[in-house]
């Protein structure tokens, strides 16, 4: 029988439960897939204290690769025995067993493992859109990435310099500044010990930077936004600190007619095109050098501990489970 992580309530990870799940035939339009490898990432704790209130029990996670076992009427596109990776609702990772739509689903080429699948469609397609359409960041650009050796922050670094940006990225302690500066980070702030708008005006020879990508959330909104230089953008997507709340719009144009984005990755691959596009540009980035290095590996079963270290900043660069 398969088996799924389960949330059963609202609170902590001990909400969540290993249990036997069924899984029955593809639908129209479905595929069932075999899952090898599912992918921990921050969005994960979102639905269980109730951010994103649904029935329970619902097995939660957005990101996994595998192998096709079946496929319903009308899907052409997939067969049993293919290997395919999705970083797309709906949720539902955290299986053994799954169905999923066929169109939320990317064929993986040879040169991609299922494993490092798993531990970079959602990371690495949130820097796709981040760094070449949010805001397109050109040869040249300087610009400061929040939590640098994250998940998202090894993955951008790296990208960014593909590009030809400076990189200016916050750490919290020496062991993740080394990861950073390992991964092309060119300038370091320990965000916990330095003021962070005036290391980067120092960088920058006082003019601010031009985008400020932060995934932290309420910690960091005013560093990021006195980093920017006028008319500069602020893209916040995601709150690992806590959402931004009572925002005085005023502030903007305070500091130099800002803008200010909350774009996610569900929108940027809402189609099928886009989510092609998006993968494919992903698959090229790790052709040309990008690495995906998976740095903790937790058994399914052991969800509840992996949210622990997680929420306690406890892991670095990507974090798969092991089907």
């Amino acid at each position: 029988m398969a088996k799924a992580v389960r949330v059963h309530g609202v609170g902590g990870p001990e909400v969540m439960v290993y249990e036997d799940v069924t899984v029955g035939q593809p639908g129209a339009g479905e595929v069932r897939l075999k899952q090898d490898f599912v992918g921990l990432n921050y969005i994960d704790t979102y639905p269980r204290p109730g951010a994103y209130p649904m029935p329970t029990p619902f097995t939660i996670g957005l990101e996994a690769a595998g192998i096709v076992d079946a496929v319903g009427d009308g899907v052409d596109a997939f067969k049993p025995g293919d290997r395919v990776a999705y970083a797309a609702p709906p949720i539902g990772a955290y299986a053994s067993e799954r169905l999923i739509p066929w169109h939320r689903l990317i064929k993986l080429p040879d040169s991609i493992s299922t494993e490092m699948a798993a531990g970079m469609m959602l990371q690495g397609m949130t820097v796709e859109y981040l760094v070449r359409r949010t805001y397109p960041v050109k040869k040249g650009d300087t610009v400061l990435f929040q939590a640098a050796a994250g998940g998202v922050g090894l993955i951008a670094c790296q990208w960014l310099k593909q590009i030809g940006a400076t990189v200016i990225g916050t750490v919290g302690s020496e062991e993740k500044a080394e990861q950073a500066k390992a991964h092309g980070c060119d300038h370091i702030i320990y965000y916990n010990k330095e003021d962070v708008a005036k290391k980067v005006r120092e960088i920058t020879d006082g003019a601010g930077v031009p985008v400020v990508y932060d995934g932290v959330g309420k910690s960091t909104l005013d560093g990021s936004l006195d980093s920017l230089k006028p008319r500069g953008l602020f893209v916040s997507f995601g709150a690992a600190s806590g959402p931004i709340e009572n925002f005085n719009l005023g502030t903007l144009s305070a500091k130099g007619s800002l803008f200010m984005t909350r774009p996610t990755l569900m929108t940027y691959t809402a189609s099928r095109e886009d989510l092609v596009e998006s993968a494919t540009a992903l698959f090229d980035a790790v052709g040309k050098g990008l690495k995906i290095e998976i740095n903790q590996r937790y058994a399914l079963a052991d969800a509840v501990q992996a949210h622990k270290d997680l929420e306690a900043r406890k892991t670095t660069g990507s974090t798969i489970f092991v089907v």
